[in-house]
């Protein structure tokens, strides 16, 4: 199996290279990756300056792009022959709501997007010590996926908590919690007195009981959530069906 490994950390960051290490063991995995953080990158693309692909000394290969333009172009012109995607290991939680800002869970849908299955990998700590319990449990699913396929529409979001593979209690098949919104942003001054802001902390969980990602991090378990890229609101189409109805146009 050939696979695109990228991130939304940067080529030069600690997750991508012991993820790298680890997959390299069983598989054939090419690296193409942005050349800066860019967390919270979520689907962007740049459209309005060419992309510039530099391979570093290290075989990995550097993009002044974002993750979803790091995959888009490994698969149409670098790695043409891969099979799948995987993102990560991304340094923090991508969890629930987040999720949808995540470059890393972005880089892997954009893989799903250009018709490859695709993996988004995350360690979830405060201090981010133990990438290679994260590593160990991406491998251990990918190798599942050869008898397992995934459905074209879906990624999978792993995540792991930042502890000792000896200690983690096993694996989860999750659904994707929620949390109360975000604390407002903050309001500061620099150096000379001009108004800057920062984004507020992360919103309390919400809906983190079981079954969530959120739950089963906090117990001590990896989570694997099945993600769709269909974001239609199936069960809206009936109910909206009817009120447009009665439009007169």
């Amino acid at each position: 199996m050939k696979i695109l490994l990228s991130n939304d950390d940067g080529v030069h960051a600690l997750g991508i290279k012991v993820l790298y290490q680890e997959l390299s063991k069983s598989f054939d995995v090419s690296v193409v990756a942005p050349d800066r953080n860019c967390s919270g990158a979520s689907n962007s693309l740049t459209l309005l300056n060419p992309l510039r692909a530099q391979t570093l000394d290290n075989g990995f290969v550097s993009v002044n792009g974002t993750p979803t333009d790091s995959v888009h172009l490994g698969i149409s012109q670098l790695v043409k022959d891969a099979d799948l995607v995987v993102a990560g290991i991304n340094k923090g939680a991508n969890l629930g709501d987040d999720t949808l800002y995540s470059g890393t869970v972005a880089a892997a849908t954009e893989g799903r997007h250009m018709g490859m299955p695709a993996v988004a990998v995350s360690l979830v700590g405060k201090y981010e010590k133990h990438y290679q319990t994260a590593a160990v449990v991406a491998a251990k699913v990918i190798k599942r996926l050869k008898s397992h396929p995934l459905p074209a529409d879906q990624i999978l979001n792993i995540n792991v908590p930042d502890i000792p593979l000896s200690e983690l209690k096993g694996i989860k098949v999750t659904r994707l919690g929620h949390r109360h919104k975000a604390e407002s942003m903050q309001k500061m001054q620099d150096p000379w007195q001009r108004d800057i802001y920062w984004y507020g902390l992360l919103g309390e969980e919400l809906d983190g009981g079981e079954g969530t990602d959120f739950n089963a991090i906090a117990q001590g378990y990896a989570s694997v959530t099945p993600l769709t890229v269909d974001m239609t609101a199936h069960r809206s189409i009936e109910p909206i069906k009817q009120w447009l109805s009665e439009l007169d146009l």
